[in-house]
């Protein structure tokens, strides 16, 4: 269920009261454990250091993510690749083929 309309956006106090005392253009990580919070226009440009469980992920904040909440900017999980042995040929065979053509690429430039 999302956050009451009369309410408004949930915005961390204390990240907000970082934000405003950087100045624009400012480059320093603000570290902060608040996910749930909102990314409000005045983050615009910022770097936010938002932990991740284990460490805290610098994410630079664009227009686009207004809006948004800071969690789903930094990932909790990492993701291992599927497969097993099988995978690990068939990726040994797709790089070997990749490095045949960057040869026959390359070899023809070279006699030119």
């Amino acid at each position: 269920m999302s956050r009451s309309a009369k309410k408004g956006p949930y915005v961390d106090e204390r990240l907000m009261k970082k934000i405003s005392k950087l100045k624009t253009g400012d480059r320093t990580v603000t570290k902060t454990w608040a996910r749930a919070s909102v990314i409000a226009p005045e983050m615009v440009g910022f770097i936010i250091g938002v932990h991740n469980g284990k460490t805290h992920v610098e994410v630079l904040v664009k227009e686009d993510m207004v809006g948004h909440r800071l969690g789903e900017f930094s990932l909790t999980r990492k993701f291992v690749k599927h497969g097993g042995k099988m995978q690990k040929q068939l990726e040994a065979a797709a790089a070997a083929t990749e490095a045949q053509k960057k040869a026959a690429v390359a070899t023809p430039a070279a006699k030119k």
